[in-house]
């Protein structure tokens, strides 16, 4: 056998060599982690959508799960609803159209993200979240650590024009 042989390249397939496989992590660590973590419980609907409840006069949030140092939240947005322009303080996180479609208005334009959108930030990322669609919609969002402060933030307004 050659040195250069592993016991991958022996068994020519990953998931055969169930003892060179690393254990799922139990928390995320990592941005792509709490991306999974997000994906993960979008694909399982019978967890989330018993839970979603509809508010016509406020946006309904719900904490889905805790680990250490994050949160998970589901939120409902029925038609017109909004987040405000807002950061999210010394947080980072993970957005996710689990339902529906809802725009994200930022400083570099507008996007609408339907189910299955993610959208990650950092710490001092400033946008707003909207339901600008006839239909509601339900987001996940996974926030490390978990949220603490919520900035809110005056609209940008265009500069005035300049007079003669």
């Amino acid at each position: 056998m050659n040195s250069s042989d592993s016991d991958l390249q022996i068994a020519g397939d990953l998931l055969e060599v169930q003892h060179l496989l690393r254990p799922a992590p139990e928390h995320p660590a990592t941005v792509a982690e709490f991306v999974g973590l997000a994906r993960t419980i979008a694909a399982d609907r019978d967890r989330w959508a018993p839970l979603v409840r509809y508010d016509a006069t406020t946006r309904w949030y719900h904490r889905l799960h805790t680990g250490p140092g994050y949160e998970v939240w589901l939120l409902s947005w029925v038609p017109g609803q909004g987040s405000g322009l807002h950061d999210h303080g010394p947080s980072s996180g993970v957005l996710t159209v689990l339902d529906g479609e809802l725009t994200e208005r930022t400083d570099r334009g507008k996007r609408t993200l339907g189910a299955g959108a993610q959208r990650v930030f950092a710490p001092g990322y400033v946008h707003e979240v909207v339901n600008d669609s006839l239909e509601p919609a339900v987001s996940l969002h996974v926030y490390y650590p978990g949220l603490t402060d919520m900035p809110m933030h005056a609209a940008q307004c265009a500069p005035a024009a300049a007079t003669a």
